[in-house]
């Protein structure tokens, strides 16, 4: 699969892939004889995962220290799973504090339902 391909696949641009294989985020993409980027089935899973990872939340640096990691090889697997529990531990923490800012938003919501439905007394 071409650059372009794969840019309107996985809705990132050309300059994000190229960024993420210059990084590390991704290895090596194979390329064509004429030098071509050329997105295989492998490239694309790594595409999947740290676009998942990312949208989490996850920081560049932990992705491309996992990334590195994996192409070490099997000695790694221990480092690898420990980044990903930690990584899960930071978005169990941001997914509390969102939960947090939503539940207290309903309940200003609420109010505010309250006060409008009655019609009297001013709001917060």
């Amino acid at each position: 699969m071409t650059i372009a391909e794969t840019s309107r696949k996985y809705k990132v641009t050309a300059d994000t892939l190229r960024y993420y294989e210059r990084i590390g985020l991704i290895p090596p993409v194979p390329r064509t004889k004429g030098g071509i980027r050329d997105y295989d089935e492998e490239s694309c899973r790594w595409i999947e995962l740290m676009k998942c990872l990312r949208s989490a939340g996850v920081q560049i640096e932990a992705l491309i220290e996992y990334a590195a990691l994996y192409r070490q090889g099997e000695g790694t697997m221990e480092r690898r799973k420990d980044i990903l529990v930690e990584q899960r531990a930071q978005l169990l923490d941001r997914m509390g504090e969102i939960q947090n800012s939503l539940d207290r938003l309903n309940c200003k919501i609420e109010k505010y339902e309250k006060i409008l439905g009655r019609k009297d007394g001013p709001g917060l």
